[in-house]
């Protein structure tokens, strides 16, 4: 029988399983949602869907070239143990290789996208019935390139960190890889000053106006004289945030900008995903645990 998307989107929202084994579930069961609710309990697709509440702040990110082409990926899982193993580590390759090679541009495009007769989002469920967590793609990026640049690439703890750098006319890839390693340790925010929104810069120069204000040695100073320190402030806190100020890690007497350009090229993109960054892990207190059950 036909079913209608309204169907499928209810059923989702039941069960908490994906759009194309709600919509099969229903054409197995006639549209029937309590039988389809229970098709998708005996295949173990619901009960894999009741983890959708669990936090998955750990798991690996990965990167890989291919041609003009890289992709930078995040899988996540409950817990590091599940991270390691084999069944993970098979799908976050799985997911890096499907994802490179098509136009995804969301989580949700990506998840639909065929792998063999499945689609990558059924391979995510799967997972979660037979490893027993929450397993996610959290986000993925795809860059491209002109045959006259160059990826560096850096997979840094075994995915804890993975770093993809595009730099301009060049075909030095060991630039770019140390430029990888730079970032992935020294994690800037920006490439240079340039990259930087005005907007960003004016709010971070206003910040240091307030600091200076706030001061009681420079309080009493004109305006102008606590506008001429601000610049001087500003200019030191933004170089903190820019790849090209910093320190490169192999030579301390050398900054990256300057080992750039004595290899005549600049970075032009770097993309870093570090595992769980931004997510608010839940604490756990085992005596806090205990006290309730006592209860």
């Amino acid at each position: 029988m036909a079913v209608s998307a309204q169907l499928v989107k209810e059923l989702r929202e039941k069960s908490g399983a994906g759009m194309l084994d709600c919509k099969k579930a229903l054409e197995e069961t006639n549209g029937d949602i309590t039988k389809a609710l229970d098709w998708l309990r005996e295949k173990g697709i619901a009960k894999a869907a009741k983890k959708s509440g669990r936090i998955a702040a750990e798991g690996l990110t990965k990167a890989a070239v291919s041609g003009n082409r890289a992709c930078i990926i995040e899988v996540n899982s409950e817990t590091d143990f599940v991270a390691k193993n084999q069944q993970f580590i098979e799908l976050l390759d799985v997911t890096l290789n499907t994802i490179i090679n098509s136009n995804a541009k969301t989580v949700e495009e990506a998840l639909a996208l065929q792998v063999g007769n499945e689609t990558l989002e059924s391979i995510f469920v799967n997972a979660n019935v037979t490893i027993g967590e929450k397993i996610v793609l959290r986000r993925f990026e795809i860059i491209e390139k002109v045959d006259t640049d160059v990826f560096g690439l850096y997979i840094h703890m075994g995915g804890k960190i993975s770093v993809i750098t595009l730099c301009k006319n060049s075909d030095n890839a060991v630039v770019a890889k140390d430029m990888a390693m730079q970032v992935a340790s020294m994690n800037p925010s920006y490439i240079s000053r340039n990259y930087m929104s005005a907007e960003f810069i004016a709010h971070e120069r206003e910040i240091q106006l307030e600091i200076l204000k706030n001061d009681e040695a420079n309080s009493n100073k004109p305006l102008a004289v606590l506008e001429k320190i601000v610049e001087g402030r500003l200019s030191k806190s933004l170089q903190e945030l820019c790849l090209v100020d910093q320190v490169y890690f192999k030579e301390p007497g050398l900054k990256c900008g300057e080992y750039l350009a004595n290899n005549n090229t600049e970075v032009i993109k770097f993309v870093r995903f570090e595992v769980g960054e931004g997510i608010e892990k839940k604490e756990e207190n085992f005596a806090e645990e205990v006290a309730k059950m006592s209860k």
